[in-house]
């Protein structure tokens, strides 16, 4: 039954498993040359100011690089929990109106409901048939109005798909520079 899921999960993660150790593979040969080049300036450091002079300054600036790699990752990976959180309150916010909407779409038949079930409910309920029969003008007009402002189910998809998304700086995504 899932076995056409399971050979495609299957396929997805053997092409990503060879993808990677593609990569590592062309990575492996830059990793020996740079060991290769840390024992040559080690050599030339020790040569020049001695064994204990050497050593530490290459501590000091392998230490170095290594601060400034992190401090690059850190701000990489802060870039990406802004994008998280912009993201997140974007979809909150689709949310939000998802939920105002249906709301909305319910609001009539509650408050239908809870005048029915009240106490002296039904009475009421007929006494404001008898006004709005009397203006079925403004009546017919509102619901006019209310026709305009009511949520339909497509609207979010025929948006989404009709025009593309901008950036927050005005740029255009179909833009392109020759």
């Amino acid at each position: 039954m899932f076995s056409g899921l399971v050979n495609q999960a299957k396929a997805a993660v053997s092409g990503l498993l060879l993808k990677y150790v593609a990569r590592a593979s062309v990575a492996i040969p830059f990793l020996i040359a740079v060991g290769f080049a840390l024992a040559a300036i080690t050599l030339m450091l020790v040569e020049r100011f001695g064994h204990v002079t050497a050593y530490w300054a290459m501590a000091g600036g392998l230490a170095a690089i290594g601060l400034i790699a992190a401090i690059a990752v850190a701000a990489k990976e802060h870039e990406e929990e802004l994008e998280a959180q912009q993201a997140e309150a974007a979809s909150t916010q689709q949310a939000m109106s998802d939920a105002t909407a249906q709301a909305i779409t319910q609001a009539p038949l509650a408050i239908l409901g809870a005048l029915f079930t009240s106490p002296g409910g039904a009475t009421t309920v007929l006494k404001a048939a008898r006004i709005a029969g009397r203006n079925w003008p403004l009546v017919l007009l509102l619901v006019m109005i209310g026709a305009l402002f009511w949520p339909t189910e497509g609207d979010g998809a025929i948006a989404d798909s009709a025009e593309p998304a901008r950036k927050p700086n005005g740029s255009d995504p179909l833009e392109t520079y020759h």
